[in-house]
């Protein structure tokens, strides 16, 4: 068990002759005591210094250990969005795809439809044209023909 300063205060020596002056080992003691006094209070403040350091190193510790972790789950985070946001271009690249190739489809569908629709058109614009020949020979004919001619109206006065 270590000396304390009130060990040293109250220790007493033997005497014996031609022994050691006791002024002089009383002062000496005295500032032993002193000096020892003085390293106990400079040891708990060091104590005190260390143990507040190791606090402040252990808050910052757990400070470092929290912050990698968001940096970590930060990453992960930001690695998922990448990962969602290449997986959902694709997607949107894939039926953007479907839809041009949709319309695509359509508008040729479409055009034959109208070419078709053009082709008989023009198919009726053709028949109509020879029957209306047709018709107007006809008449033309018919205005020709000597009975036309020879046909007279008769006008009757009132």
């Amino acid at each position: 068990m270590p000396l304390t300063p009130l060990d040293i205060h109250n220790k007493e020596f033997s005497r014996s002759f031609r022994g050691y002056d006791e002024d002089q080992v009383n002062e000496f003691l005295d500032q032993v005591i002193k000096d020892y006094e003085a390293l106990i209070r400079e040891n708990k403040d060091l104590q005190n210094q260390t143990m507040a350091l190791q606090e402040r190193l252990d808050h910052f510790t757990h400070i470092e250990e929290s912050l990698s972790k968001t940096i970590i789950v930060a990453q992960e985070a930001a690695d998922e969005v990448r990962s969602n946001s290449k997986k959902e271009a694709q997607l949107i690249l894939k039926e953007a795809e479907k839809n041009a190739d949709r319309i695509i489809n359509e508008s040729l569908t479409r055009s034959r439809k109208v070419a078709l629709e053009i082709e008989e058109l023009k198919k009726q614009a053709s028949i109509y044209r020879t029957r209306f020949r047709t018709l107007l020979e006809a008449q033309l004919e018919l205005l020709n023909t000597e009975g036309w001619q020879s046909m007279q109206f008769e006008h009757k006065e009132e």
